[in-house]
C-alpha cells in the first residue's frame, strides 16, 4: 500500500550505493543527491568509508531509523536486510531495484514472498523488486537517465516495465511532455499499478494533483480495482491513457466455439478500458500523442480544419481522421473567398487549407482567426508546418504559440522538421507547448481520444430474468458444454427469443414431433462442435421425403448423437457471444452472424454488466451497422430487440458466472423480431 514514507520520506538509506555511477546503486544515489532531496540521506557499502561524499555504513544494523530503504544488492540478501529494517529501524517503505526474484525462478519467488510478508507485518509499502524506482516531488529515486524535472501539472506515469518507463520519459521530454510522479512497479510483489491508482483516486485534489495519468501495464492483477478507481478519477476530472502489453491470446486458448475463435485478451482489455473511460493505446508513440492531446483544449466536435503548407501531409492526415470517424469538412462561401484573398495565388482554402511553401506567419495567423471566428462548423485545427530549410520559421511558431493560448478552439501543432527547424522547435517547447512530429500518429490518437466514452455508472441495473431457473440448470449441470435441453432452458429463463426446435435420434419420433410444422425446414446434427464444418447443416428441406433422406445422411456423421429440426427463418444473420477471461468479468460480444462471424471479424465487445447505452454503442460501432439499419433495398433487423438481447445475455452471465464461453449464432433478425437459431454454452465450476 502507498504510504507517506514512500512519497514524502524524511530519511532515505541506499543499500548497495556505489561511487561508480555506472552501477545502479551509484546512479541511484547520484540522482537522489542531484535531485535535491532535503531529508537525511544515508548509504551502506561495507567496502567504502564514503560514497559520493556521504559517510558509508558497513551494516544495516548501524544506520539510524529511516523512512525509506532503497535496495541495490543481490536478491538473496534482501529478505534478511528488509527484516532488520522493518523490525529494528522502523522502516515502512521499501524500493528494491535488484533483479533475481520471481522472474528468475522458484527460489527468487520464495524470497519475494518472504519480503512481502515482512513488509505487510509492519503495514509498509514495497515497490518492486526488479524495477527502476520512484520519482516524486521530494526525491528522484531512480537509477536511470534521463530524470525528468518534476512538473506539478505534468503526467503521472505508472509502468510495469522500468525500461519502458525510461523510453516513455525520453520520448516524451523530446516532444515537450512533462512528468510529475513516476512509479515503476517491476514484479509488483506487494504494490501493483491498481494499488497506486487507488491511492491517487482516494487522495485526488484536481486543484493540486496532476490531471493526466499514463499507464503501461503488462498484467492487470485486479481488473475490478482498475475499473473502479480509473472511472472515479476520470469522473473527478483526471484523464487516463494506457497501454496493455501482451494482449493477444494466440496459443493460449483452444478455440472450441466461434466466440473462442474470434475473442482475445485484447478485446477484453479494450472493453474494460472503454467501461472505465481509459483511452486505449497500442504503442508508446500513441500514448505520448494522447498525453499531448490531453494537455490541449478538449475537442468538442468532429470537424477538423487542416492548415498546412505540405499537401502530402494534409492528405495523409485527412485519411487518418476519416478512418477514425472524424471529419475534414469543406470550407466554402463568402468568408472562405475573403480568406483566400489574403493568401498567395495557388493557395487552397477548401480544407485542407494549403497556403503553400511560401506561406508566412501573418497568413497563418489570419487563417487561424478565420477558423476560430468565421467558420462556425469547424471544431478544431491541426497546423502542419515544417521547414524546407529555406527560411527561418521561428516567426511562424511564435504566431502559433500565441494562438494556442488565446483561441477557444483546440489547435494541435504538427512540427515535422526535427532537423531543419530543430532550434525553432526547441524555442516553441520552452514556452510550455507540446508538439506532434507525425500527422498520422496524431490523427489516430485524436480519433481514439474523441471516441473513448465517458466512464459508465458504477452501478448498472440488469434486466429481469428467471434467476432461480438459471441457478437450477447451472447447479445441476456438469462442467463442459451443456446439453441442448439445458441450453434451451437457459435461453428461456433469460427471455432470449428462440426458434422452435425438435431434437430426436429416431426418425419416427422426429416426424411425429414435427406434426404440422411448415416447410422449408433446417436439419442439423447434434454433437459436433462446429456443425457447418462437419457438413452437418442442411437448409431448404422442402418436404418429408427430403427430410427422411437428410436424417439418414446426417446421422452417419461422426460424433452425431441426434438430429435437430427447426423452421427455416429468413432475415439478417446476427451473433452474440460470451467469453470469460481469468480475473475479468464476462466479455459480451456482438456482430454479424452465420459463417461471416470469423471471416469478417466485425465484432464489438463490452464488459458485463452491460447498460442499455453500452449495448447501443456496441451495435453502432459495428462496421456492418448499416446492414442492421437496412441497406441497398434490403430490410434490416430490429435494433431495439438486438440491444435488449445483449443486455439479457449480460444478465444471464451475472446470474451464472460459471459460464465460460457462449455462442448464439446465428440470430435471425427482421424488422419485427430477432430469434436465436443455434446456441452453445460451456461452463466451468
Amino acid at each position: 500500500m502507498i504510504n507517506k514514507q514512500l512519497l514524502q520520506p524524511e530519511s532515505i538509506v541506499v543499500i548497495g550505493a556505489s561511487n561508480d555511477i555506472k552501477k545502479p546503486g551509484g546512479n541511484m544515489l547520484k540522482n537522489i543527491i542531484s535531485g535535491g532531496f532535503k531529508g537525511e540521506l544515508n548509504v551502506i557499502n561495507p567496502k567504502e568509508e564514503k560514497v559520493q561524499h556521504i559517510k558509508s555504513y558497513t551494516s544495516v544494523h548501524e544506520i539510524p531509523k529511516t523512512d525509506l530503504a532503497i535496495l541495490a544488492i543481490p536478491a538473496k540478501y534482501c529478505p534478511e536486510t528488509i527484516k532488520i529494517l522493518a523490525e529494528e529501524k522502523n522502516t515502512k517503505a521499501f524500493i528494491i531495484i535488484s533483479a533475481g526474484f520471481a522472474e528468475a525462478g522458484e527460489e527468487g519467488k520464495m524470497w519475494e514472498q518472504e519480503i512481502e510478508k515482512t513488509v505487510n507485518s509492519v503495514d509498509g509499502c514495497l515497490i518492486g523488486p526488479n524495477c527502476i524506482g520512484v520519482i516524486t516531488k521530494n526525491y528522484k529515486g531512480v537509477f536511470t537517465a534521463p530524470v525528468p524535472p518534476f512538473q506539478p501539472k505534468g503526467c503521472d506515469l505508472i509502468s510495469g516495465s522500468g525500461a519502458t518507463a525510461v523510453f516513455i520519459m525520453e520520448a516524451g521530454m523530446a516532444l515537450g511532455v512533462s512528468f510529475a510522479n513516476v512509479f515503476s512497479t517491476g514484479n509488483a510483489a506487494q504494490t501493483s499499478a491498481e494499488d497506486i491508482l487507488e491511492y491517487m483516486d482516494l487522495h485526488f485534489d484536481p486543484e493540486v494533483d496532476p490531471l493526466v495519468k499514463l499507464l503501461y501495464l503488462e498484467t492487470i492483477s485486479d481488473p475490478e480495482k482498475l475499473l473502479k478507481h480509473a472511472s472515479s478519477l476520470i469522473k473527478k476530472g483526471a484523464k487516463i491513457a494506457a497501454i496493455k502489453a501482451g494482449s493477444t491470446a494466440e496459443g493460449s486458448r483452444a478455440a472450441t466455439s466461434h466466440t473462442g475463435a474470434i475473442a482475445s485478451s485484447d478485446m477484453t482489455v479494450r472493453a474494460l478500458f472503454n467501461k472505465a473511460g481509459i483511452v486505449y493505446c497500442s504503442s508508446r508513440e500513441q500514448l505520448l500523442s494522447v498525453a499531448a492531446i490531453f494537455n490541449y483544449k478538449k475537442l468538442q466536435g468532429k470537424n477538423i480544419a487542416i492548415i498546412t503548407h505540405a499537401g502530402g501531409s494534409a492528405v495523409m492526415l485527412a485519411d487518418q481522421l476519416s478512418k477514425g470517424g472524424l471529419k475534414v469538412p469543406e470550407i466554402a462561401g463568402p468568408d472562405a473567398d475573403k480568406l483566400k484573398s489574403f493568401l498567395y495565388p495557388g493557395s487552397s482554402i477548401a480544407n485542407p487549407i494549403d497556403f503553400l511553401a511560401t506561406g508566412t506567419a501573418e497568413q497563418l495567423g489570419i487563417i487561424i482567426d478565420y477558423c476560430e471566428h468565421k467558420f462556425d462548423h469547424i471544431d478544431a485545427m491541426v497546423v502542419v508546418f515544417g521547414s524546407a530549410g529555406l527560411f527561418d520559421v521561428e516567426n511562424v511558431y511564435n504566431v502559433l504559440s500565441v494562438k494556442l493560448e488565446i483561441c477557444n478552439k483546440p489547435i494541435f501543432p504538427v512540427l515535422p522538421s526535427v532537423v531543419n527547424a530543430q532550434r525553432e522547435i526547441q524555442s516553441f517547447l520552452k514556452k510550455g507547448h507540446i508538439h506532434f512530429p507525425d500527422e498520422v500518429v496524431l490523427g489516430k490518437a485524436l480519433a481514439q481520444v474523441f471516441n473513448t466514452p465517458e466512464p459508465m455508472p458504477e452501478e448498472i441495473s440488469v434486466l429481469e430474468i428467471d434467476t432461480k431457473k438459471i441457478r437450477n440448470v447451472i447447479d445441476s449441470a456438469s462442467e463442459g458444454y451443456l446439453s441442448t435441453s439445458q441450453t434451451v432452458d437457459l435461453l428461456d429463463a433469460a427471455r432470449i427469443p428462440r426458434v422452435l426446435e425438435i431434437v430426436e435420434n429416431s426418425k419416427e419420433k422426429l416426424f411425429a414431433a414435427m406434426g404440422t410444422m411448415d416447410f422449408p425446414v433446417v436439419m442439423k446434427v447434434v454433437g459436433p462442435l462446429h456443425k457447418s464444418d462437419a457438413m452437418g447443416v442442411v437448409m431448404n428441406i422442402a418436404n418429408k421425403e427430403e427430410a427422411a433422406e437428410t436424417f439418414d445422411i446426417l446421422m452417419n456423421i461422426e460424433s452425431t448423437t441426434a438430429i435437430m429440426v427447426q423452421p427455416q427463418l429468413v432475415g439478417l444473420e446476427l451473433f452474440v457471444g460470451v467469453i470469460k477471461e481469468t480475473g475479468f468479468k464476462h466479455t459480451i460480444l456482438c456482430g454479424l452472424g452465420g459463417i461471416f462471424i470469423e471471416v469478417l471479424n466485425d465484432v464489438s465487445a463490452g464488459l458485463s454488466p452491460i447498460s442499455k447505452s453500452e449495448a447501443k454503442e456496441m451495435v453502432h460501432s459495428l462496421r456492418g451497422y448499416q446492414l442492421i439499419q437496412g441497406a441497398r433495398g434490403k430490410k434490416g433487423a430490429n435494433e431495439a430487440i438486438f440491444i435488449e438481447i445483449i443486455q439479457r445475455l449480460s444478465a444471464l452471465v451475472e446470474a451464472a458466472p460459471e459460464i465460460l464461453e457462449m455462442d448464439i449464432n446465428p440470430l435471425i433478425g427482421t424488422q419485427r423480431a430477432i430469434t436465436a437459431v443455434d446456441a452453445r454454452i460451456r461452463i466451468g465450476k
